[in-house]
């Protein structure tokens, strides 16, 4: 309906009650198609695929005992499903687990998996790290070329397709690039979201600093952090018609979570990589 809110009803913005026993039912998801229409998605024809994995470092419950357990876990949601799930509540959700006991790591695993598959309408696969595996994995960055440091001036801070522009049309490259510099906002609570951002195209050669000027255009921006990475993978594709192309983000954290949305029209997969922000 015009004029409704597409977040009420769910937890952004709002004072909560912490709850810290078992409630799947305080997953709250929200439907992609709400982003997409904007975008000229239609239904069940999606220009790309993709995943979004988040990272939670802070999940713990009880074993038998009633011996807390601690470890870092990693979800990954296709980009096909119906549904994101808000992360407010995807971290009230995660806190109901503190007081509640499970027999082992199988059984937290197998019950994040049902329920966080329920909530966005497709499988989302569950792993659970303890924390010294994470440590010795360490820390990394992408691979390719960083154009931060390309020389330009900026005054434009809304999403703006038309600064992407060619520096040889005429040349064929296959480049990796990446910023440091993007930034976005919370849709609702307008909280500042810092991310790192992987541009891989085949393709005539776009100019890095017009490409670095677009990413930075992302800065006022109030979007989640899924549909401004399918903007960037959009406006790219039809601005600048490479060949093929990947956009991959890897936001920071906020209340624990990370969020890295990958979209790409290729056959690869992400690349397994946790940032010196994350």
């Amino acid at each position: 309906m015009a004029g409704t809110d597409p977040h009420q009803g769910t937890l952004l913005g709002k004072n909560t009650e912490y709850v810290s026993v078992y409630s799947p039912s305080l997953l709250c998801p929200i439907p992609r198609q709400q982003s997409r229409r904007e975008l000229g998605i239609k239904p069940g024809s999606l220009p790309f695929r993709g995943v979004d994995i988040w990272t939670a470092y802070e999940i713990s419950w009880l074993n038998n005992d009633g011996k807390p357990v601690v470890a870092i876990a990693e979800f990954e949601v296709p980009a096909n499903s119906p549904a994101i799930i808000e992360s407010k509540s995807f971290k009230l959700y995660l806190n109901s687990f503190n007081q509640t006991a499970f027999s082992d790591v199988q059984s937290v695993a197998q019950t994040l998996e049902s329920d966080l598959s329920s909530a966005a309408g497709a499988t989302v696969m569950v792993r659970l790290k303890p924390l010294q595996g994470v440590a010795l994995e360490g820390l990394g960055h992408f691979t390719g070329e960083c154009i931060d440091d390309e020389p330009v001036k900026i005054d434009c801070y809304s999403p703006s397709p038309d600064l992407l522009t060619l520096h040889k049309p005429e040349k064929i490259v296959s480049e990796s690039l990446y910023s440091n510099l993007l930034k976005s906002n919370c849709p609702v609570t307008g909280q500042p979201d810092w991310a790192s951002v992987f541009v891989q195209y085949r393709g005539a050669q776009i100019d890095r600093a017009s490409l670095l000027k677009y990413i930075i255009s992302f800065r006022e921006h109030q979007d989640f952090h899924e549909h401004c990475v399918e903007r960037m993978f959009l406006e790219i594709q039809e601005r600048c018609q490479p060949e093929a192309l990947t956009v991959y983000a890897r936001y920071t954290r906020r209340g624990g979570l990370d969020i890295n949305p990958y979209r790409t029209n290729g056959s690869e997969g992400p690349m397994e990589v946790r940032l010196v922000r994350q």
